[in-house]
């Protein structure tokens, strides 16, 4: 068995890349009223702020086929190669959005370029999850296993900390013109100079001793990984209802807080990053905690427990928030989402990778999770907006957030139902 140290570096290595996926989407979502003056621009200020959202949210439309495809490329092929492929094109979508220049300068083929590089994010992210989550699963100790996945979503909050640093810095360096105008280009930058040495990390991953055994009796072909998931649907889709809670909650606290502070609350740009990295802290702590207690008590109790508190306190946790705007009132309201989050996707992530048969682990997964954020999660930011603007209610994001919850809950119901045994957790299935 390898030692904790060598584990160690495994972790690191494969969830690298994943931080350089989250932290291209933040930096998006942190800047997309800047990117929608730059690239959308329209007669009104909602109109080009949900053209900018909408295309944040395109990226993920693209998931579900980056998850077949790629995802049945892993299956075949192996976690190390695929993972690789990933990144790449992950990198080449972020260099894209960096370097084009504004609507003001290349005309209509400007949004255009950026909804390209918005795609290829999305196609590579579309395995990106699944990949990093069945590696960790599957390279996890006995007993152990919620905690070495919960590493995957971990590393997403490292990047949320590191855009939402960058961010606070650049506020403080430039001027609010500035930051419009070019400032908020540099975060992409950043991400694309990150690239060669997360290449350079990701190349030395070793395949899973798990994957190597079952290669050496059969890999399956594209047409045996289609047909398993056509025979596994049902499991695919309760999945996806399962993502669906982490998915929404995850960009309404983060890639959406700066947005919603500046525009609703009317704090400054300053005040709303502060809180997205204390979100992203707090999340970062919250998952492996909440992960390795999903070892002891199982994963069932774990996910009632958040579902249930985020459909009864959501909507007025947020309702007092708008009624009562404040720098301290957005970071208690946002620290007690992350908490829910944090007790919820500790335990849902290696939920779903327990769930898929192991021939289709990291397809079935992907597939599940990219459904998931491409009709409910991605789109969080712009059907936040556009419910505060029908509903004429700031706290609209929390009837978003509710729903989320209630399918979280059916799902948990459903999957954990009595003689359910597909699913492990508790201490007695290690």
């Amino acid at each position: 068995m390898a030692s904790n140290t060598g584990k160690g570096k495994a972790i690191f290595r494969v969830v690298s890349g994943n931080f350089l996926e989250m932290f291209d989407f933040m930096v998006y979502g942190f800047y997309a009223t800047a990117i929608a003056k730059t690239f959308f621009p329209a007669d009104s200020e909602f109109a080009s702020l949900m053209l900018s959202l909408a295309t944040f949210g395109a990226g993920f439309l693209m998931r579900p086929l980056g998850a077949i495809f790629l995802g049945a490329y892993i299956d075949h092929h192996g976690r190390k190669k695929g993972l690789i492929i990933t990144l790449a094109m992950m990198a080449m979508g972020t260099i894209l959005i960096a370097c084009v220049p504004g609507y003001a300068t290349l005309g209509v083929a400007a949004p255009l370029l950026v909804l390209v590089g918005r795609l290829l994010q999305g196609f590579s992210a579309g395995v990106e999850l699944g990949g990093v989550s069945v590696y960790l699963a599957e390279i996890s100790t006995p007993g152990r296993k919620g905690f070495f996945v919960s590493w995957q979503s971990a590393s997403q909050q490292a990047a949320v900390v590191f855009a939402g640093l960058l961010g606070v810095g650049l506020n403080h360096w430039l001027s609010p013109e500035e930051m419009g105008q070019w400032g908020w280009r540099v975060p992409f930058l950043v991400g694309c100079m990150i690239v060669p040495a997360i290449f350079i990390i990701r190349r030395s991953l070793e395949e899973t001793p798990e994957f190597e055994a079952r290669a050496r009796k059969h890999r399956p072909t594209m047409g045996e990984v289609m047909k398993s998931i056509g025979q596994n649907f049902g499991l695919v889709i309760a999945g996806m209802a399962l993502v669906v809670m982490t998915t929404v909650s995850f960009y309404l606290i983060t890639a959406y807080t700066p947005t919603f502070g500046k525009n609703e609350l009317h704090l400054s740009d300053l005040d709303s990053l502060l809180v997205t990295v204390c979100v992203g802290i707090s999340n970062f702590i919250w998952l492996p905690v909440m992960g390795s207690l999903s070892d002891k008590i199982g994963r069932k109790p774990l996910l009632l427990a958040a579902t249930i508190l985020a459909i009864v306190t959501a909507y007025p946790a947020l309702s007092w928030l708008t009624s009562n705007p404040s720098f301290v009132n957005l970071l208690m309201v946002e620290l007690w989402l992350s908490f829910l989050y944090g007790s919820y996707n500790g335990a849902m992530v290696v939920s779903l990778t327990e769930i898929m048969p192991i021939e289709v682990r990291t397809t079935g997964f992907s597939l599940a999770y990219s459904l998931a954020t491409a009709t409910f999660g991605g789109f969080t930011p712009a059907a936040c907006t556009y419910l505060i603007h029908v509903l004429d209610n700031k706290a609209a994001p929390g009837i978003w957030l509710s729903g989320a919850a209630v399918l979280g809950l059916i799902a948990t119901l459903v999957l954990f139902r009595k003689g359910q045994t597909r699913i492990q957790g508790a201490p007695a299935a290690g």
